[in-house]
């Protein structure tokens, strides 16, 4: 074949013949001869004899050719297109390592409907090209494979997860894709027992999911089906999954007709689930099922009409029973699930009891079943005890296992037998065991019982013998201490004490009931409401002294500050006894009591022993008790003390006495004390009419108010002045209050210069010596002229 030459041809006719082996050349000649498709074949033809080995002509050349066949038909245009295959050989002799003409041979000949000539091209590729440069003619081949389908599909995949394991999801969505459930399932089973833990789970309900739906296609796979779901079942026992593997066996036996082995498998199923998910899944899957075999039985029965054969009937009405029971047990078998989940559970397992209690009361029920019923409650009780951790035992104590265990019976006998048996019982804490006890004692009480109720009690609060001899190794037991077993310590409950104490009283039992305080005493049982509770009892029998001994009890078992308590019932309860009787005893006890009571308990011992002696003794006695009060509160509480006195005071000797208590108060309490009960003691020469001591109150009292802290003084003076005073002594009021306001503010200023000296210190230890040195020179100047002023 020819081409004509133009004028403007001869420049790169020249070129090319006169450098035939530069790629330069024939590409500008190819640029500039892109006018006809035959024009270009031969020029590209004449290059490539030139340069057989260039990788861009080849390029170009096959682009040039494929292009030409991209609207003609590979079956009417076989020559042209065997032409071009020709031409992919021809490159492929010198370039069978470049990838992208593999692939341009790959995408053109697979445009002809010769499959395995496809097949084929993609197997030279993968032996040519280097490892490296697989996966580009991997992701076609694999492409091709999946429109073409089949076998060619499944081989193609398995040679493409022999290089790359992850693509093995990749061919589980194609089957699946595909509707080809056996090799999806197969492919699945491979991938469980190579991958990962991790990745296990959603295969497992992948695999589950096509054996549920499409059971009856997987029926003649050889590989073990249900060896394979049970060791999935038997991996993910406690996990959700469980139940959706167990559906899936259950429906593969169905799917192959094995009625009876489905049927076993859900049976199994509802007993080994452990998950409330995983049993709704597989009994509602369970339900189903036995309506669909009643549902199927009938309608077979029908089609044959043999429904009047005795054994037709038989098997119907045996599928209805099955399916009626599966219903009435649904109850039972969630709480089996529950506990399996849970065993320590102490709701679930009453709830269980309350199941098997609505079947015995269910009167549609045979007498049989409900004593079944009944009997089953005793035995799940029995189960419970025997099982439940105590000091594992959730939503629930051990205790309630055991007294609701005891009220299902109403026969006393038989509640003491259950109950005897729950105080031997191990306990998760002492208030369990506690309950216990005093349930013990309220259902002996029920049945009239007391003397029953209070050996159950003499039971619980006697000492163990492990404790030691008496009542010295008993006290050091600790009620708290959970590391002691709770038999061991039940013996200091407060609230079984306090029930038999009750009890003894209930009875008139006197000896009893103090026999049990003095025990509650000795073993360091008792507490301040004990004391005064022992105490009020001894009172209203008359037994005054033992009531006051039992105080002095307390007082000295417990200490201050409870025993300030106790010394207050004691001191009044002993008062309103004996009034004026006894006043020296009295005393004693006041003294007693303040003897080693702590200054901030002691104001109300002070003001009682004050009433005691204002009563029934002296005024001299009652104010030198308010006057030792004064001294012996706490400093919180001094300028309450000093009000009370000076009041007292007044009320009893007459306000012109209480000058001695306002100058003692004035000069022992602090400043800020002082000031107010110098204002106070100032108003009280006021209505003396002792005008010029109350102004100088007002000047004393000035120097510890500061203007601006304290405006009250001020105040008042002011107010006092107006009233009382004259022009000088208005001016010397102001005098003064100029002064202390300097004083003051001078005050400030020495402590605000001590502070920055302290900082600057830190800084520069020299510099803040001068600072000092300068503050320390000028202010006792100032000192100086305040003092003068003053």
């Amino acid at each position: 074949m020819e081409i004509d030459i133009s004028d403007a041809d001869l420049a790169f006719e020249e070129e090319v013949l006169r450098n035939p082996y530069k790629l330069k050349g024939w590409l500008l000649y190819l640029d500039h001869k892109n006018t006809t498709p035959q024009a270009l074949t031969i020029i590209y033809e004449r290059a490539l004899k030139s340069l057989p080995g260039s990788y861009k002509l080849w390029r170009n050349y096959l682009l040039h050719r494929t292009s030409l066949m991209k609207s003609k038909n590979p079956i009417y245009f076989q020559r042209d297109f065997d032409k071009t295959l020709v031409c992919f050989e021809r490159a492929l002799l010198l370039l069978h390592k470049m990838p992208q003409i593999w692939l341009m041979y790959i995408e053109f000949i697979k445009k002809q409907p010769d499959v395995t000539k496809v097949r084929r091209v993609c197997d030279r590729a993968l032996r040519s090209l280097a490892v490296t440069q697989h996966e580009q003619v991997w992701r076609v081949y694999v492409k091709f494979a999946e429109k073409v389908g089949g076998k060619v599909a499944k081989r193609v995949y398995e040679r493409v997860m022999q290089v790359w394991p992850e693509r093995a999801k990749d061919f589980i969505e194609y089957c699946e894709q595909q509707e080809e459930w056996g090799w999806a399932a197969r492919q699945l089973v491979q991938e469980l027992n190579s991958s990962n833990p991790e990745q296990q789970q959603s295969m497992w309900m992948q695999l589950a999911n096509i054996l549920q739906r499409h059971a009856g296609e997987l029926s003649d796979e050889p590989w073990d089906v249900e060896q394979v779901i049970r060791d999935g079942i038997r991996r993910f026992a406690g996990e959700k999954q469980a139940g959706a593997l167990w559906t899936a066996l259950a429906q593969w036996h169905i799917a192959r007709g094995e009625i009876e082995q489905a049927q076993s498998v859900f049976e199994e199923a509802i007993t080994q689930v452990r998950m409330v998910r995983d049993f709704a899944v597989v009994f509602d899957a369970y339900g189903e099922f036995l309506e669909s075999v009643v549902t199927m039985e009938m309608e077979r029965d029908i089609k044959e009409a043999i429904s009047d054969t005795v054994e037709n009937n038989m098997r119907t009405e045996l599928r209805l029973v099955q399916l009626e029971r599966l219903m009435d047990r649904r109850g039972l078998l969630a709480n089996d699930v529950q506990l399996r989940q849970n065993s320590n559970s102490v709701q679930t397992w009453l709830k269980r009891v309350e199941l098997w209690k609505q079947r015995s009361l269910d009167e549609t029920r045979s007498d049989k079943a409900r004593q079944d019923a009944y009997e089953m409650i005793k035995g799940t009780f029995e189960k419970a005890v025997s099982v439940v951790d105590a000091h594992k035992a959730t939503q629930g104590t051990m205790s309630d296992l055991w007294l609701a265990y005891a009220q299902e019976f109403s026969e006393i006998k038989e509640k003491r037998r259950v109950l005897n048996r729950a105080i031997e019982a191990p306990m998760g804490s002492v208030r369990e065991l506690e309950e216990i006890y005093i349930k013990y004692v309220e259902a002996e009480l029920k049945a009239r019982n007391v003397d029953g109720a209070l050996a159950v009690l003499a039971q619980a609060t006697r000492p163990p013998t492990s404790s030691g001899p008496g009542a010295h190794a008993a006290f050091r037991v600790n009620f708290n201490d959970e590391k002691v077993a709770a038999s061991k310590r039940i013996f200091k409950s407060q609230r079984l004490w306090s029930l038999l104490v009750d009890l003894n009283e209930l009875q008139g039992a006197i000896a009893g009931v103090k026999s049990t305080y003095e025990r509650m005493i000795e073993l360091r049982i008792a507490t301040p409401q004990t004391i005064v509770n022992y105490g009020a009892f001894l009172e209203e029998q008359g037994y005054f002294e033992d009531s006051f001994r039992a105080y002095e009890q307390g007082i000295a078992a417990f200490g201050y500050p409870v025993a300030v308590e106790i010394w207050n019932v004691y001191l009044r309860k002993f008062v309103d006894r004996y009034g004026g009787s006894h006043i020296e005893r009295a005393r004693d006890l006041f003294e007693q009591a303040l003897d080693k009571c702590p200054p901030k308990y002691a104001r109300p011992i002070y003001v009682a022993y004050g009433m005691l002696e204002e009563t029934y003794g002296r005024t001299r006695r009652a104010l030198a008790v308010y006057e030792r009060a004064t001294k012996g509160v706490g400093p919180k509480e001094r300028l309450l003390m000093y009000r009370f006195y000076a009041a007292k005071t007044a009320s009893l000797v007459g306000l012109a006495q209480t000058r001695q208590v306002y100058e003692r108060g004035v000069e022992e309490l602090g400043d800020k004390e002082a000031l107010q009960l110098a204002l106070e003691f100032a108003q009280v020469e006021r209505q003396l009419g002792e005008i010029d001591r109350s102004r100088a109150l007002f000047a004393y009292a000035a120097q510890m108010a500061d203007p601006q802290v304290s405006p009250q003084l001020w105040d008042r003076w002011h107010s006092f002045e107006v009233v009382h005073g004259n022009e000088d002594t208005f001016k010397e009021m102001l005098r003064i209050k100029r002064s202390v306001q300097a004083k003051f503010s001078t005050d400030a200023q020495l402590i605000a210069a001590a502070a920055a000296t302290a900082s600057a210190s830190a800084v520069n230890s020299g510099k803040a010596e001068m600072e000092t040195e300068q503050i320390a020179t000028a202010n006792p100047d100032e000192l100086a002229i305040d003092d003068d002023d003053l």
